[in-house]
């Protein structure tokens, strides 16, 4: 279908759209987008309206945008246009932000960052932060800068992950761990130990430990891992057992950039002994191989953060590859829950602001960081979910994305060329529902993931005598679902994890 659209002109693809049936308009958005002819960009300019249109396809053509492979700087300009000097519902808003910030990281990968195009969006994310004091809006453009990766942003991300309030510090420092580790300089590591230590001021422990992770995770110091280990002996249980379990893990994952020196320090009995790693807390750390080839690691990581009550805190799942030095996050899934321990009746420990009620989830693909989706936030909200809750998921992203488009031509010894054609979708559907029960007490969250990725690889030999044709089709499924079940009616709190996967037809 895309193939088709290439050769399609403008006219005809705007007809095409006009009269197709309500639930195939998002398939031939997605299509128009993937093209990327000049006539299919102009044809989006025409029949999206971003003041009329459905919320749910303004979001399909963005998202469309944002997980484009190659895109051009004339896909990015009509996201700007779109966005610039218009009423927009909020969503709609926020994740037009954020893909801004990913398209611009992936043309910088290009090398265009140069570019009027990206200047101009660059400029936009940039000045869009400068400019506003509310936290929402500061949050959004936080996410899309963690996707645009620009080094001239990163004194900013600095000043707001030190001195901004608890959820924008958190953001600013994750938006800092996506850089690659020649931009962590030496002013970065010092404000990460400044923020880890709490030389200046206290920050929320999910702030503390990415800080933590910035400092293990960029060509560590030796000192950094000591001062880290040290810490924790002063560290509440459960981020002591969290750090901890990071530092062991380490030692197991070959990929690890803090291996060779975590294996040097474990030599010192003063830092690797019982009364350093004997803290008892529930929290964890998990990282395995999936699969591995000559050239290619798959890996699944899992971490859970509790708070010292026994209630979920966080929960990171991880998916990546690493091949050649070169890392993907496939998908990577968080789910944040906060200030339930007041509820229970337990009181903040002294000196510690006490946390807003808030329970929410935000996701990665393949390294593109989506608008966070929030369940409820402050008790309000949370008895109006819990009274008029539908028991529908939550959907997360949803759609279908042009993963691989690759086109080449191969000059043969004997003279003759080659062409070789490479295409791969993914088919995406990602929903997430959480439901509190207050007379029950329990609380049950679920990830529900289904996807189908389809290959079609062709080589093509055509001479003027003969002529052969190579091609192969690929199509995976899967669907994984990911339950957690929460029982505080009694102490302890009871918790259970499941993990599931259907069969994988494979053809």
């Amino acid at each position: 279908f895309i193939q088709m659209l290439r050769r399609a002109k403008k006219r005809d693809i705007l007809q095409l759209l006009g009269k197709a049936p309500e639930e195939m308009v998002p398939f031939f958005v997605e299509a128009a987008v993937a093209a990327q002819s000049m006539a299919s960009l102009a044809a989006l300019s025409d029949y999206l309206d971003f003041g009329k249109a459905p919320k749910s396809l303004l979001e399909t053509f963005l998202y469309a945008a944002a997980f484009s492979p190659w895109p051009s700087k004339e896909l990015l300009t009509l996201v700007l246009d779109k966005l610039q000097g218009k009423q927009l519902e909020p969503e709609v808003w926020e994740t037009g932000i954020v893909v801004i910030g990913s398209l611009v990281g992936k043309l910088c990968q290009q090398e265009l960052c140069g570019s009027q195009e990206v200047s101009r969006g660059a400029e936009t994310l940039l000045r869009g932060l400068g400019s506003t004091s509310e936290e929402s809006e500061v949050l959004t453009y936080l996410v899309s800068l963690r996707n645009a990766m620009l080094p001239k942003a990163i004194p900013m991300l600095l000043r707001h992950a030190e001195e901004g309030p608890t959820a924008v510090a958190a953001a600013a420092v994750a938006a800092l761990r996506s850089f690659p580790a020649q931009h962590i300089s030496k002013e970065v590591k010092r404000a990460m130990r400044r923020i880890f230590h709490e030389t200046r001021k206290s920050y929320e422990k999910t702030c503390r430990l990415a800080a933590a992770d910035i400092l293990m995770d960029n060509e560590p110091l030796p000192m950094d891992i000591i001062n880290i280990l040290l810490a924790t002996k002063e560290l509440e249980p459960e981020m002591a057992t969290l750090l901890q379990m990071k530092v062991q893990n380490s030692l197991h994952a070959e990929h690890h950039p803090a291996r060779k020196v975590v294996k040097t320090i474990m030599r010192d009995p003063r830092i690797n002994n019982y009364k350093c790693f004997s803290r008892a807390g529930m929290s964890s750390a998990f990282t395995g191989p999936l699969a591995v080839t000559q050239d290619l690691l798959s890996t699944f990581g899992l971490e859970l953060l509790f708070a010292e009550g026994g209630l979920l805190r966080k929960s990171v799942s991880d998916f990546s590859l690493f091949s050649r030095g070169h890392r993907l996050h496939v998908a990577e899934v968080t789910l944040e829950a906060q200030g339930m321990e007041s509820m229970l009746g337990e009181n903040t420990l002294e000196g510690q602001e006490e946390p807003e009620l808030m329970a929410g989830m935000s996701a990665a693909f393949f390294d593109v960081h989506l608008r966070p989706v929030v369940f409820f936030k402050g008790y309000t909200d949370l008895m109006a979910k819990v009274l008029l809750s539908s028991g529908e998921p939550t959907s997360v992203v949803r759609g279908n994305l042009l993963l691989m488009d690759h086109y080449q031509v191969i000059p043969l010894q004997s003279g003759l060329q080659m062409v070789v054609k490479l295409q791969g979708g993914l088919g995406l559907d990602i929903s997430a529902n959480m439901d509190v029960s207050i007379w029950e007490q329990d609380l049950k969250t679920s990830i529900n993931t289904r996807a189908s990725l389809a290959i079609d690889f062709q080589a093509e030999l055509d001479a003027p005598f003969f002529q052969t044709t190579m091609r192969s089709q690929t199509e995976v499924e899967t669907s994984i679902h990911f339950d957690t079940a929460l029982r505080f009616s009694e102490s302890p709190v009871l918790m259970c994890l499941q993990l599931r996967e259907d069969q994988v037809p494979y053809r």
